[in-house]
């Protein structure tokens, strides 16, 4: 599969992570723990990034969780990006502590005093910063300008911080425009598009439980990344999440951005399905859930999509009377028994070599 044209951005290092400049695209996610409780924390960040996170963001709201920080930092080996509202004394901590990014909403961090200081930290740790605007928090005066939030609001209110460090020497720069509408949220990064070169973080702000947000994020974030916008993205779902995680590398995979796992494709199955498909998948999705092997898996049920779709698999199972036809690059192998498929095709996986 030939991959979008990107559009060509600066690039920006979030601790070992390249966002922009070509790179991959990275998925993000944020703790949903309470930050001054180290331990939880830590134990979600590592979950995350065993469900392929390349970045975790973590709220810095209150005295504790400025005082916590720098413990979580150490703890864990993946690049911690704090998240500051209100307070930009909590920037300065984060900073002081390690952070390999901070994100900055300018709408209600305060004066231009009071980011200019964040400003100066960041530059001299070399940490940086991203612009994160948000439909629901937009300054008094681009309101009363434009009425309600539109996209040309958003851009104006981005644009406006980001001049304003670059008065100060500041360019490490990465821009969100979230907001809760997919249409709007659209609008606005295609502006940020067309008239910027900076790298830009996708979202749909507080997209809803995991049905709705999947869906909402999903036409968003993807309708971007098939335009070429995008260079590092996290999904907001009322969720644990490792889901957020695992929703966005899907997003990923089904534009041909990334393939880091086995990926499993299933048919919907019909009347035409002679074997327990939704057992066997389910099975396969469970025991090869984890395996960081870019393997494309096909198991379709019958035998009208069947054999097509396993050939052009990396390993595929045609199904048919009690178990299915394993292919293996697009090679026929051998007839497997129902209670013997899942074994069978996590033992090829296992031995499969990408490329060969």
């Amino acid at each position: 599969m030939k991959n979008f044209e990107r559009k060509k951005t600066r690039k920006i290092m979030v601790g070992n992570v390249p966002v922009g400049g070509g790179s991959p695209v990275s998925v993000q996610t944020m703790t949903k723990t309470k930050t001054n409780d180290v331990e939880a924390t830590v134990n979600q960040i590592i979950r995350c990034k065993d469900a392929g996170a390349d970045i975790v963001r973590v709220t810095v709201n209150d005295k504790e969780a400025a005082a916590a920080i720098g413990d979580i930092v150490k703890s864990v080996d993946i690049p911690i990006v704090a998240d500051i509202h209100f307070n930009h004394i909590f920037a300065l901590k984060s900073i002081e502590a390690g952070v390999a990014k901070v994100r900055i909403n300018p709408g209600n961090i305060g004066t231009k005093e009071r980011i200019k200081e964040v400003l100066s930290a960041a530059k001299d740790k070399k940490i940086p910063i991203r612009i994160g605007v948000n439909s629901g928090s937009l300054e008094k005066d681009l309101l009363e300008k434009y009425s309600y939030p539109t996209d040309e609001a958003l851009y104006e209110s981005a644009m406006r911080h980001v001049e304003h460090a670059a008065l100060n020497g500041f360019e490490d720069i990465i821009i969100s425009v979230k907001s809760t509408s997919v249409p709007l949220m659209i609008s606005a990064y295609r502006l940020i598009a067309q008239r910027t070169d900076f790298p830009l973080h996708l979202g749909v702000t507080e997209a809803g439980r995991t049905k709705v947000g999947t869906i909402k994020s999903s036409v968003g974030i993807g309708t971007l990344l098939a335009e070429g916008i995008g260079d590092t993205i996290r999904v907001s779902l009322t969720d644990e999440p490792e889901k957020e995680v695992e929703v966005g590398k899907e997003i990923l995979r089904s534009l041909g951005l990334a393939q880091r796992t086995v990926e499993i494709i299933s048919c919907p199955t019909c009347g035409r399905l002679d074997f327990d498909l939704f057992k066997v998948t389910e099975e396969l999705e469970k025991k090869l859930n984890g395996i960081k092997k870019p393997v494309k898996l096909s198991v379709l049920g019958c035998a009208v999509n069947g054999p097509g779709e396993a050939r052009e698999a990396d390993i595929g199972i045609a199904g048919g009377k009690d178990g299915g036809i394993l292919y293996i690059k697009g090679e026929m192998v051998r007839k497997v028994r129902e209670d013997e498929l899942v074994n069978a095709v996590y033992e090829e996986v296992m031995k499969f070599q990408p490329g060969e």
